[in-house]
């Protein structure tokens, strides 16, 4: 069951105006797939209902979605574990770091159930100054569907606007 009271502590929700367009996690892209990635324990966790439109062939959800969800949960991930880093959890008045995917690998283990509640955990394997390592998994009904991992670093000054 998807656990909507923990939702205002998503990262995304805290990234910059200027950073959150991306069709995956921007809370200001309003037909993105609004991706919400918090703290659950030592792990990492996103909840996603996929639509009607995400299919593949009935019944499946299009690979490409699951990549895309696993892809933003795990550099919401790495936000996350940079932010803690530095001693910091969603809603300190501090700047939330936002990372970009460096490298994305994904292994489809089962077809993906479509309508069926998505369940993305990620584990931090590798924490740097610019750069994160994630592992995230992707599970429907407590089965693991889709296996990925994320090399995720800091986002170009230009990309954030920081830089003339």
């Amino acid at each position: 069951m998807l656990n909507r009271s923990s939702e205002s502590t998503a990262i995304q929700d805290y990234y910059p105006d200027n950073f959150s367009w991306c069709y995956g996690c921007g809370r200001l892209n309003e037909k993105g797939l609004h991706v919400k990635t918090r703290w659950d324990g030592d792990e990492t966790l996103t909840e996603f209902v996929p639509r009607p439109e995400h299919i593949a062939i009935p019944g499946y959800v299009y690979g490409g979605l699951a990549a895309s969800l696993i892809d933003c949960h795990s550099t919401g991930s790495a936000s996350l574990a940079l932010y803690r880093r530095e001693g910091h959890e969603p809603g300190d008045s501090e700047p939330v770091p936002r990372c970009v995917t460096a490298s994305l690998h994904t292994d489809f283990i089962k077809p993906t159930p479509l309508g069926q509640p998505i369940v993305i955990r990620g584990r931090i394997k590798e924490v740097g100054k610019k750069k994160v390592v994630v592992q995230s998994e992707l599970f429907v009904n407590d089965e693991l569907c889709v296996r990925g991992e994320v090399t995720a670093v800091l986002a170009p000054a230009a990309m954030l606007g920081d830089e003339n």
